[in-house]
């Protein structure tokens, strides 16, 4: 289903820069002072494998504390893999994002219950409409303290759920960057499909409100 949309978005790409050009130059402003902000902060790094990576980096993208996103690929058996070979179900690389967060402005269990919302964690190589192994959800880590936070918090979110919870809690063994083109993909194509129900960006927008001031 996603090919459909990336071939549209080609020929479509053209006619709709002038309007997006807006909506990037705002996203890349905003990265730029969340870099800046978060240079002397306590910056923590995560991935996330949701099924399609373009709704995955847009929802965590809405939250307060998260200061950068880059959708990628993880965990395959080849160096640089373009879109393509990870489509072909031979590379072992699923669709991920890496996410850079300020540990003392929002929780790693807060960003983990978002992103259980935005998957059926029971349910293998398969999100929304897309099928293979490239979309098969995953949680990766760099460090043990991430590790057991990670595990910890799936143990207790699975007892959520009847079926069993096949969501992989395992180290990254690698990531490469994708294609420019799936960069921040829903700010620059606000009606590009995503397999995550819209209600639950605004709710990742609220989730994380800054503290109430003290009178």
């Amino acid at each position: 289903m996603k090919n459909i949309f990336i071939l549209l978005g080609m020929f479509l790409g053209i006619a709709v820069f002038a309007a997006s050009c807006g909506d990037s130059k705002k996203t890349k402003s905003t990265e730029m002072k969340n870099e800046n902000v978060a240079s002397g902060a306590n910056v923590k790094e995560i991935y996330f494998a949701g099924g399609c990576f373009w709704g995955t980096e847009h929802l965590f993208q809405q939250v307060r504390g998260v200061v950068g996103t880059e959708v990628g690929y993880a965990n395959g058996n080849i160096k640089n893999p373009t879109y393509e070979q990870v489509i072909s179900h031979t590379t072992g690389f699923t669709e991920a994002v890496k996410v850079r967060y300020d540990a003392d402005q929002v929780d790693l269990k807060l960003l983990i219950d978002l992103f259980f919302k935005s998957i059926d964690p029971t349910t293998l190589n398969r999100q929304g409409n897309d099928v293979g192994d490239n979309y098969r959800s995953g949680i990766y880590f760099t460090d043990k303290n991430t590790e057991a936070v990670v595990k910890a918090e799936v143990q207790k979110l699975a007892k959520n759920y009847t079926k069993p919870v096949v969501v992989e809690t395992i180290t990254l063994k690698n990531f490469y960057k994708a294609e420019d083109y799936h960069q921040d993909y829903l700010d620059k194509n606000p009606g590009g499909y995503c397999h995550i129900e819209p209600g639950l960006f605004e709710e990742a927008r609220n989730a994380n409100p800054l503290p109430k001031a003290k009178k």
